[in-house]
């Protein structure tokens, strides 16, 4: 598996192939399929403003498919419940310290249960706050104050959790930012334009670091 992983790197670095994304697909009720125009969106953009071939048509994966394993970095988001079953948590769990990445966005109600369920997943990680000077932030996109604020929810300022395994940023959580919904189609929330572009710069950052670490 870490083999695979070393080619899908090096299939972006050469510009050979078209690399593919995937939502991540899960159990529990919570609407996982949220936010369809999202990583169409943000592929479009880093292909255009990153110089990735990344194919527009993301995939949806389960999290017990070894599937899991072809794609560098997975999305996740939805509003309500999560639930990852032993053998869910153990594939994902390889699939991280295999090289993969996932990128979580609370969708507003999202937080409780995937907290919960990430300690399956990892019993012996605590979630981290990301510091600002973090090269998630400073990517092709700088982010000198960290997360940016894309909706407002309950007057909490953005922040950025991270899981780490042996000193690897493995899962990207942005929380009280609402990242996914600053990458839809403008009509789904009439989002001025500079705020969807601070929402996809920093997707594509996201992008940018999981294919390189």
């Amino acid at each position: 598996m870490r083999y695979l992983f070393f080619l899908l790197f090096l299939s972006f670095f050469t510009q050979v192939t078209a690399q593919e994304l995937a939502v991540l697909k899960y159990n529990g009720g919570g609407d996982w399929y949220a936010n369809p125009t999202a990583l169409p969106n943000l592929i479009d953009f880093t292909n255009a403003n990153c110089h990735t071939k990344i194919d527009r048509n993301p995939k949806s994966v389960a999290v017990s498919s070894e599937d899991l394993f072809n794609y560098p970095i997975v999305f996740m988001t939805g509003h309500g419940n999560v639930f990852f079953s032993e053998e869910e948590a153990k594939n994902l769990r390889e699939y991280l310290i295999s090289g993969g990445f996932l990128h979580i966005s609370d969708n507003y109600g999202l937080d409780a249960y995937i907290r919960r369920e990430l300690k399956k997943v990892f019993p012996n990680l605590e979630l981290k706050e990301i510091p600002k000077n973090h090269p998630i932030y400073n990517q092709i996109f700088l982010f000198p104050n960290g997360l940016p604020k894309i909706h407002e929810h309950d007057n909490k300022a953005p922040q950025g959790f991270g899981l780490f395994y042996e000193g690897r940023l493995i899962c990207f959580y942005d929380y009280e930012s609402d990242l996914s919904d600053g990458w839809e189609n403008q009509v789904v929330h009439n989002d001025p334009a500079e705020v969807r572009e601070k929402a996809l710069k920093m997707g594509a950052n996201l992008i940018i670091y999981a294919f390189k670490n």
